[in-house]
């Protein structure tokens, strides 16, 4: 099988913790002999080529994060400029949150069994995981630690073609916390996640609180 895969992630190939997910995916990927070309959306020179092989290839896998419950506009942008299939072409998707919560992906889900008709593909399921945000921010073992189980999950849709096992469904993670771990959660982006969000803030550069509103 060879696969066409798409980064729908608007950052640039550096920044996309949508890359450094598909770094591991395709490495399980591999492992039975199944070749992949990758696109990344974020580089407009590509929109050519990308355009090209969405015509040619009849495995296509979009992976994807989800901003605010929303399909990010650039992404949407290129496949408007593409035609619908009519040769029985089959796509997959990979959508990553930073929420850790399997319910605030699933209407970003549901649009991407519509989106699959739209292009003229059969859908053949949608692999969802949260909690993905820190991705990008650290590296070594934490981040192994959030991106190797991408290795079975392409290890996985090799060998079936698509995400529709118990497997991919159970790969999600928990629907919704317990209300423990929800107080829990709470307390802590009130504490310790504040005070890395501001450490964050001022690598970048920012100088202005992170709860300013200018023009209130």
């Amino acid at each position: 099988m060879h696969v066409l895969i798409i980064n729908g992630s608007p950052r640039v190939k550096k920044y996309s913790n949508t890359d450094k997910i598909l770094g591991k995916f395709t490495a399980g990927m591999k492992e039975n002999g199944t070749s992949f070309e990758q696109y990344e959306v974020s580089d407009r020179k590509q929109w050519d080529a990308m355009r090209k092989a969405f015509t040619e290839n009849s495995d296509i896998l979009i992976a994807l994060p989800l901003y605010v419950e929303c399909i990010p506009g650039l992404l949407m942008e290129f496949l408007e400029t593409v035609s619908p299939k009519t040769d029985g072409s089959r796509i997959s998707f990979i959508l990553q949150s930073g929420f850790a919560e399997g319910i605030q992906l699933r209407c970003g889900e549901e649009y991407l069994k519509i989106l699959a008709k739209k292009l003229g593909c059969i859908y053949k399921g949608t692999l969802v995981k949260g909690d993905n945000f820190g991705i990008r921010f650290i590296e070594g073992a934490q981040r192994e630690k959030i991106t190797d189980p991408y290795t079975q999950m392409g290890r996985v849709y090799a060998a079936e073609g698509g995400f529709d096992s118990e497997e991919c469904r159970r790969f999600t993670g928990p629907e919704i916390f317990p209300a423990p771990v929800r107080l829990m959660v709470g307390l802590m982006f009130k504490t310790f996640a504040k005070k890395s969000f501001k450490k964050v803030a001022a690598a970048w550069g920012c100088t202005e609180a992170l709860d300013y509103r200018p023009y209130e």
